[in-house]
């Protein structure tokens, strides 16, 4: 197995420029997780690292070799798409030995390599069965073992469970991170959900713009983010956000009712700031009458009330247990300031 570094990365399109000197580098063993809105880049990385995309400017190394100008075969990579692309008129065994086959494998190395593959997968009652037979995530599960049985240096994932629906998502996202603990290699995986990103990854890389915002590992990120940006995408529901003003040890936020205690040491007088707060870190004070409940949801075991400050602006607060708010109730907040986090208005940036 090997890690990936990529120094100074860079892709263009013409003159329209999509990455933007991206240095980064995965352990050897690592689970990497790029993540990110789309149009962010993220996926046009991957392709990058896996070939498929040709790199403008900068260097990409997968072990100790420089695979920049490689094609794809040889930089010992194996790649899991959002679709399956499996043969419709094979069998599970034989769509994941086909690679394998055409390369002049003999039949011995293949059938050990598949059955390996099929063990950990847990596939082996379905190997005599052709696609059409398998449920989605049976499917997605071939796609994988295909690419184990090509013992590749490092795996690819492009957004691979996005054609799931929710409950099968769940599973191969537990099946995904079961492969990764048992065969130990390197995986660079690409997701919009920032969910996955967090339960699967042992770094997380965020993308805007085909620029890297913070990477971190997962509660790192979620603890300590670096900008609005960050802060607002790794977490669900979202960070709120309100505005407010910084003033003689303060900070002045209308949409929170009042005045609450400034926690950033370089906040500077008369700041306007984005003062951000987690909705489980939120709680309801039903003495106060300075938030309507627009709508609530109710989970089961945790809550979500939406509601509307006299500001206009709009909060997320986490309930658990019993607690519950009526739709149209005047309610107040309570807030600790100790898990407040304040950003600077204009460029964004963590005012800590």
């Amino acid at each position: 197995m090997s890690g990936v570094q990529l120094g100074n990365v860079i892709k263009k399109y013409g003159e329209t420029q999509v990455i933007h000197g991206i240095d980064l580098d995965i352990a050897d063993g690592e689970f990497c997780v790029f993540v990110g809105p789309s149009g962010c880049g993220k996926s046009t990385l991957l392709r990058m690292v896996a070939g498929l995309e040709e790199t403008t400017s900068g260097q990409i190394q997968i072990g100790a070799r420089d695979v920049t100008r490689l094609d794809p075969s040889e930089r010992g990579v194996a790649m899991v798409f959002q679709t399956y692309a499996l043969y419709p008129h094979m069998t599970v065994e034989e769509n994941m030995g086909f690679g394998l086959k055409m390369n002049g494998h003999p039949k011995a190395e293949i059938k050990e390599k598949v059955t390996e593959a099929s063990r950990i997968l847990r596939l082996d009652e379905y190997l005599k069965r052709k696609p059409a037979a398998l449920s989605g995530g049976q499917r997605q599960r071939v796609s994988i073992g295909r690419a184990i049985v090509r013992g590749p240096e490092v795996f690819l994932f492009d957004e691979p469970l996005s054609n799931l629906d929710a409950e099968l998502r769940v599973e191969m996202r537990v099946e995904i991170a079961r492969l990764h603990k048992e065969i130990g290699a390197t995986m660079i995986y690409v997701t919009h959900d920032q969910v996955e990103a967090m339960t699967l990854a042992d770094k997380i890389v965020v993308l805007r713009l085909g620029r890297i915002e913070q990477v971190g590992k997962p509660m790192d990120l979620y603890r300590d983010p670096d900008n609005k940006f960050v802060a607002g995408f790794i977490g669900s529901p979202a960070m709120n956000f309100l505005s407010g003003t910084v003033k003689a040890g303060v900070v002045e936020v209308p949409g929170a009712g009042g005045s609450i205690d400034c926690v950033a040491k370089d906040a500077a007088e008369g700041q306007a700031v984005a003062f951000g707060i987690r909705p489980e870190h939120l709680s309801i004070d039903h003495g106060g009458i300075t938030h309507t409940v627009d709508l609530t949801e109710r989970l089961g075991g945790v809550s979500y009330a939406y509601l509307v400050a006299e500001t206009g602006e709009r909060l997320i607060v986490e309930m658990r247990g019993e607690e519950e708010v009526e739709e149209g109730a005047k309610v107040g907040l309570t807030i600790d300031p100790a898990k407040t986090y304040l950003f600077d208005a204009k460029t964004e940036a963590r005012i800590r």
